[in-house]
C-alpha cells in the first residue's frame, strides 16, 4: 500500500531540475499528487506530496544525495492524509493594493487568532502598468472551524485591510 511523503528542495535554479527530481519519484514507483514550484529570487523551491511504495520510502531518501552534494536542501518528511479540518468549511481569500511591509503577517496573524487555518496561499509583489509602483496579490484558501460566524470573522478581515489600504473579498470555495 502507498504511503505519501511531502518532499521539499530549494537550491540554484538551473534548467532540467524538476525532470531530475520527477525521474527519481519515478525510479522508485512514486507519483506525485500535487505539487507547488517557484522561481524566487534565483533559487528554486520544489514542494511535492508524493505517494510512494512503502518498502521505497527509507531508499529515495539516498537517491537526493548528489542533490544535497551540489548545494540543494531536500527533506523528505512521511505524512498521513489528516482528518483534522474534516466538516470545516473552505474559503478563498484575495487581498490587492499597494505592497508595503506587514500585509502576510497582519493576515495570517488575523486568521491564527480566529482559529483558521491556511490551507495554501501564493503571494506577488509585481509593478503596476503605468506608474511602475509595487501592487501586492495575495490569493489562497483557508479553513474556518464550522461554529465560526462567518460575517464577524470576514467583515473583520475587510477592517484590517481598511487599516492597512488594501482591498480584501473572502467567498466560499466553489
Amino acid at each position: 500500500m502507498p504511503k505519501n511523503i511531502v518532499l521539499t528542495l530549494t537550491g540554484r535554479d538551473r534548467i532540467g531540475l524538476v525532470d531530475h527530481v520527477t525521474s527519481l519519484v519515478v525510479k522508485r514507483g512514486g507519483n506525485v499528487g500535487a505539487s507547488r514550484m517557484a522561481h524566487l529570487g534565483g533559487e528554486f523551491a520544489m514542494l511535492m506530496l508524493i505517494a510512494l511504495p512503502e518498502s521505497e520510502i527509507g531508499v529515495i531518501d539516498q537517491d537526493f544525495q548528489p542533490l544535497r552534494g551540489e548545494g540543494y536542501q531536500v527533506s523528505i518528511v512521511q505524512t498521513e492524509d489528516s482528518k483534522k479540518y474534516e466538516g470545516w468549511l473552505p474559503y478563498e481569500i484575495e487581498v490587492t493594493g499597494a505592497d508595503h511591509e506587514g500585509i502576510i503577517h497582519d493576515i495570517a496573524h488575523y486568521l491564527a487568532s480566529r482559529g483558521i487555518n491556511i490551507e495554501n496561499m501564493d503571494t506577488s509583489s509585481n509593478p503596476a502598468p503605468m506608474s511602475g509602483t509595487p501592487l501586492f496579490t495575495m490569493k489562497g484558501v483557508v479553513l474556518a472551524p464550522p461554529k465560526l460566524n462567518f460575517h464577524a470573522w470576514s467583515d473583520e478581515l475587510e477592517e484590517i485591510g481598511d487599516k492597512l489600504n488594501v482591498n480584501v473579498t473572502v467567498g466560499l470555495v466553489k
